[in-house]
């Protein structure tokens, strides 16, 4: 039964959920968006189809993220939702699937027993957690077994996890939910604010991903962006450029900057002069908001760098530990979480 078997990786993110299929790799990388028939409760979409409509259904369609901060939300729908994904990763099997999946470091036992219970329901035979920073180290490539310190920032899209890991665990850790987020919605209050234009969700991720700084570019780039005016009510275009993003960008950014100075000022010393040597790690989509390295290095003193592939190393990381799926599914005390220490 173990051939026909296909075991999972999941990166089940607030903004996107990744699916990692052993011996394929990344397999679907969508958006974490459904939409539903309000009236029927029927499936009418979901991922990159369900995120085109966030903002313009009608009255009986709703297009929502059952995943909020990082955490499930919306229990029923979340269920659903990674139903839909299992079956367009593998297929229809009568083997069902043993599954990983990554969740922030900070998260509760209940929240936990949530994210456990939704995949279980949903059709795996049996659900396994890995914490974020760990599955992003192990997707970029780090020996996390050796007795070195590295630290890990990843910023996706409903919390920034930093940790230091050593000897395959989390020394010292923070996650805050603060950021893709939350940049988008600060985008939305300071063009709201200053220019008097509502502007959708989508559209301030557009302006992020386009003129998002959280640096000074050595050229202020723009892009035009539509809303409707709060003054007129009617349709109207602005230009909007990166040295205003910068500033609409400046408070979520100094959050995830003091996150990264309070993991640090709990640092042991010998695994702080490690991550002084070696530099911080930076995954996750939200760390390719353009000059968020070079603030870091500002800040801290402490040379940041971003992996090859940032969107993707947690689901990676997460796939790769699907190699210990083994150990755990015989471990007789029932764990669930999975500690890189065999």
């Amino acid at each position: 039964m173990a051939a026909f078997r296909t075991d999972l990786g999941i990166d089940l993110g607030t903004a996107s959920i990744l699916v990692y299929v052993k011996g394929k790799g990344v397999v679907l990388n969508e958006p974490s968006v459904v939409a539903i028939d309000q009236y029927t409760n029927k499936f009418l979409a979901v991922g990159e189809e369900a995120k085109k409509m966030l903002g313009r259904t009608p009255g009986n369609i709703i297009a929502l993220r059952p995943m909020r901060d990082g955490v499930i939300s919306n229990y029923q729908i979340t269920e659903r939702m990674l139903k839909y994904f299992f079956t367009k990763a593998i297929g229809k099997t009568i083997f069902k699937p043993r599954v990983i999946v990554c969740v922030p470091s900070g998260i509760t036992e209940v929240e936990k027993r949530a994210v456990l219970e939704a995949s279980n329901h949903a059709g795996a035979r049996r659900t396994f957690l890995i914490e974020e920073p760990i599955a992003a180290a192990i997707g970029a490539g780090i020996d996390i077994t050796e007795p070195n310190g590295n630290m890990i920032v990843d910023i996706g899209g409903g919390t920034t996890d930093v940790a230091v890991i050593s000897l395959g665990g989390i020394v010292i850790s923070r996650s805050v939910k603060i950021a893709g987020d939350e940049c988008n919605e600060a985008i939305a209050r300071y063009i709201r604010k200053k220019h008097n234009l509502m502007i959708g969700e989508r559209s301030a991720e557009e302006i992020k991903i386009q003129v998002g700084s959280a640096y000074p570019r050595e050229k202020d780039v723009s892009i035009e962006v539509r809303g409707r005016n709060l003054l007129t009510g009617l349709p109207k275009n602005i230009k909007i450029y990166s040295s205003e993003a910068l500033e609409a960008l400046a408070e979520p950014v100094s959050h995830i900057i003091e996150t990264i100075h309070y993991v640090l000022e709990r640092t042991p010393p010998e695994l702080a002069a490690d991550i002084a040597d070696k530099g911080i790690i930076m995954t996750g989509g939200g760390a390719l908001l353009y000059g968020l390295d070079k603030l870091i290095t500002e800040k801290t003193g402490i040379k940041a760098r971003l992996v090859d592939d940032p969107i993707s190393s947690v689901a990676i990381g997460t796939g790769r530990a699907l190699d210990w799926v083994k150990f755990l599914d015989s471990d007789k005390t029932g764990s669930d979480s999975i500690r890189i220490n065999y």
